[in-house]
């Protein structure tokens, strides 16, 4: 009798456990529980994307300022490695180091030209030729099969 009694027992609480693992799946397949899972889903996504730009946006400012660093646009000069001399020229009274110019509107515009710069020229600047006219069904970019 004992042993009917201990099997019931374990018959009852299986069919108590697998009630309540059904009623659990049927809570998780309702509309609202599937569309609260889409949403927590989508926010996570939205935290993940947030977390990638602001990463994103930290290594582009990082990267700007090794550029402005190495171009001399924060304020600091920026010098051009010596040139070499032709062989058998004469020597030049240049010793070989110049420092390119501050780029207008920077920190280091505003210091005063050093006596080395102000022998300097301006560089020419380059006249770009006018467009010509294209002849219909000729065209410049290719060449000319006759």
């Amino acid at each position: 009798m004992v042993r009917r009694i201990f099997w019931m027992a374990v018959g009852a609480g299986a069919t108590v456990w697998a009630m309540s693992k059904a009623d659990e799946a049927v809570r998780r397949l309702t509309p609202d529980s599937l569309s609260g899972t889409a949403a927590r889903g989508a926010l996570r996504f939205g935290d993940a994307a947030k977390r990638f730009a602001r990463d994103v946006r930290t290594g582009m400012e990082e990267r700007e300022r090794e550029l402005r660093a190495d171009l001399g646009l924060d304020g600091t000069a920026v010098v051009e490695p010596p040139r070499r001399r032709a062989l058998g020229g004469s020597a030049a009274a240049d010793d070989g180091v110049r420092a390119i110019s501050a780029a207008p509107g920077s920190p280091a515009a505003a210091l005063p030209p050093s006596p080395r710069t102000e022998r300097r020229t301006t560089p020419q600047t380059i006249v770009a030729k006018p467009r010509q006219r294209e002849l219909p069904g000729r065209t410049t970019d290719r060449k000319d099969p006759h």
